[in-house]
């Protein structure tokens, strides 16, 4: 048995815009100029005061959770629009449903999302039945910390180096190999593939078809995928 663990923004599904939009709105309402989209791509995936401190470059708490507390509620005002979306990647659903059909394989989320976001996202997508267990950032601390991953395993009691955590952003990549898991980057999301690489990834994939490859290997007990 071997657990796939996904992240979700920027690996499942694209949320950068509506991401962005609920940033720049937290930074108008506390008087301070909004970041960039490119600014915030890079955040994507830390736990929401970690990403705020990123954006301020300081480390004042208070003020980094007080604003996390005002980007929930501009976020939750968003996804409550009847024009909002976070599409899925092409062959995202495909990739999730045809492991999920897999009696040797368990698929589980680790995101810096907030259960509600996650709940959202996956019951709009009729995904939810497909993951067994899921650690958000009101779980966990902030990747790259490896408790996420740690906590899934323990929950499913499958060791780490029968894992594989499939993600965008260098926190994810730092994520997996601080927990022994094997980390899988993907190049459609909001980090570089020579970043992916460089923070541990054993491949990166250009696409979700090539993922059953990268699952097949660590089923065979590869540390390494190599095409």
């Amino acid at each position: 048995m071997i657990l796939v663990l996904f992240d979700c923004d920027g690996t499942l599904v694209d949320s950068q815009h509506g991401i962005a939009g609920a940033m720049a709105r937290t930074f108008a309402d506390h008087g301070l100029p909004a970041p960039g989209l490119e600014q915030t791509r890079r955040i994507v995936g830390l736990s929401l005061p970690g990403a705020i401190a990123e954006l301020l470059g300081e480390a004042d708490t208070s003020r980094c959770n007080l604003m996390a507390e005002t980007y929930k509620r501009h976020f939750h005002a968003l996804r409550s629009a009847p024009d909002f979306l976070e599409p899925l990647f092409d062959g995202g659903r495909e990739a999730v449903r045809r492991l999920a059909r897999q009696e040797d394989i368990m698929i589980g989320m680790v995101t810096g999302k907030s259960r509600r976001g996650v709940d959202a996202v996956l019951g709009h997508h009729g995904l939810r039945e497909a993951f067994a267990v899921v650690r958000t950032a009101d779980d966990c601390p902030s990747k790259p910390h490896p408790a996420m991953v740690l906590e899934c395993c323990a929950e499913t009691g499958i060791d780490p180096q029968a894992t594989l955590v499939v993600g965008d952003t260098i926190f994810d990549m730092a994520m997996a190999v601080a927990a022994g898991a094997m980390p899988l980057g993907v190049g459609w999301g909001y980090h570089e593939k020579e970043e992916l690489t460089e923070a541990g990834a054993h491949r990166v994939l250009d696409h979700f078809d090539k993922l059953d490859d990268a699952v097949a290997a660590l089923q065979r007990g590869a540390r390494e995928y190599v095409a």
